[in-house]
């Protein structure tokens, strides 16, 4: 019999499972989950226009469209995923003060690029994929929205996979 690793431990193939993997938590749920606190909310709406120029200028309207669309996304994840985003936000918040004295969201532009830089380009891969959720999650919120999309020449297809398909059938 051969034992697949997943996490913390160590599964038969399905036909041999005698217990779910995860017996009382749901991948995906119908029900609104709260996938930010509103001082997040306010820390993601700050941070912003340092990761994406185009959303300095966004009016409340887009602004809560934004968060909307995030937190429909991390809404979507796994309780864990979501703690971990959660801590992952914190520290981006926090840590600059060990530096400057102040959270990431209270610096002037010129420091929060730098404390940025310094996340995007740090060595170890957790904190670089971290940064990369978020600046991800960001991008998702302001170009996710139909307003933003011909700004990057996205034009979505009304006819589905239409022109895809009739690609792969050259």
């Amino acid at each position: 019999m051969r034992l697949l690793a997943t996490g913390y431990r160590l599964l038969a193939p399905r036909a041999l499972r005698t217990e779910p993997i995860a017996p009382s938590a749901p991948l995906w749920s119908n029900t609104r989950v709260a996938a930010l606190t509103i001082p997040q909310r306010a820390f993601l709406l700050a941070i912003a226009p340092c990761i994406v120029p185009a959303s300095a200028n966004m009016k409340p309207a887009a602004a809560d469209a934004m968060v909307a669309l995030i937190e429909g996304t991390l809404a979507s994840r796994t309780p864990a995923m979501r703690r971990q985003f959660h801590l992952f936000l914190t520290v981006l918040r926090w840590l600059p003060c060990l530096r400057y004295l102040r959270p990431l969201d209270r610096l002037d532009g010129a420091r929060q690029d730098a404390v940025l830089r310094w996340f995007q380009d740090h060595p170890l891969q957790l904190v670089r994929g971290g940064f990369w959720g978020v600046r991800t999650l960001l991008l998702l919120g302001h170009y996710g929205q139909p307003a933003n999309g011909p700004s990057i020449a996205y034009a979505p297809s009304t006819d589905g996979n239409a022109v895809l398909h009739a690609r792969t059938r050259r």
